[in-house]
């Protein structure tokens, strides 16, 4: 069995591989988001190691599924967007029928995705002695305020983390490039804020005034209608009193 293991600290992840029957035998039955010991696990390296089971795939390459409470491949009803069914040419409320393997752990997997939660006394070699770094920054607003511990009144964009991108052309110059931030509060943002609260309030004085006027309309009218009544049932008493 295959074992991917990361650790989101240093951003490094390791492929290790087990053909000993006994030391798969602690995954065996356990559950995604389970906690495993590194040591009865992976070896006497991983001492003090404790690793979460994040996901794997058996040997057909389906993936497990959390919350499908079994050790077998299952086939689920799924819509768009839902885990193992991507949608590609699915029409919105379509639901397809995708095969998953379910959660528990059995000999009939062949990759398992593991991270570490607790690290142990030793380093493990390209995975805890070493850090890569990320390639590109925070994009956020409050990203950024929070990497480098801002207050509100600092101006964000002079944060903005920049990386160089290698030209295509010989002898041309480096061309740096940095995101574009979003949720930025800006004078024009707010100007455009207050615009479209005038705006909303404007339509609703409208709105009360044409139903105001509405009203008076129909108001107008009932009454008509009831004057005309009035002066039909008049003139029909008026001809029956003649004629008697």
């Amino acid at each position: 069995m295959k074992f991917n293991v990361s650790y989101p600290t240093t951003g490094c992840q390791k492929k290790v591989e087990i053909d000993d029957e006994k030391r798969l035998r602690a995954f065996y039955d356990k559950r995604l988001a389970q906690e495993v010991d590194g040591e009865s696990a992976l070896g006497d390296e991983w001492k003090g190691y404790i690793l979460k089971i994040v996901g794997g795939n058996d040997k057909q390459g389906f993936g497990m599924k959390q919350g499908v409470l079994t050790s077998q491949r299952v086939q689920l009803l799924m819509s768009k967007g839902v885990q193992g069914c991507r949608g590609y040419g699915m029409r919105s409320g379509e639901r397809k029928r995708k095969s998953v393997r379910g959660c528990i752990i059995s000999p009939e997997i062949a990759v398992l995705n593991l991270m570490i939660v607790k690290k142990g006394e030793q380093d493990i070699a390209g995975l805890t002695d070493s850090v890569v770094p990320r390639r590109l920054g925070p994009k956020r607003a409050s990203k950024i305020r929070k990497l480098f511990n801002l207050s509100k009144e600092d101006d964000v964009r002079k944060y903005v983390i920049r990386r160089e991108v290698q030209p295509k052309k010989e002898g041309a110059k480096p061309i740096s490039k940095a995101p574009k931030i979003q949720r930025l509060v800006t004078p024009a943002v707010i100007a455009r804020k207050k615009r479209r609260i005038a705006s909303h309030k404007k339509q609703q004085e409208r709105s009360k005034l044409a139903a105001a006027e509405y009203e008076k309309i129909v108001a107008q009218r009932s009454k008509e209608q009831r004057e005309s009544r009035r002066s039909s049932r008049s003139k029909s008493k008026k001809s029956v009193s003649k004629k008697e």
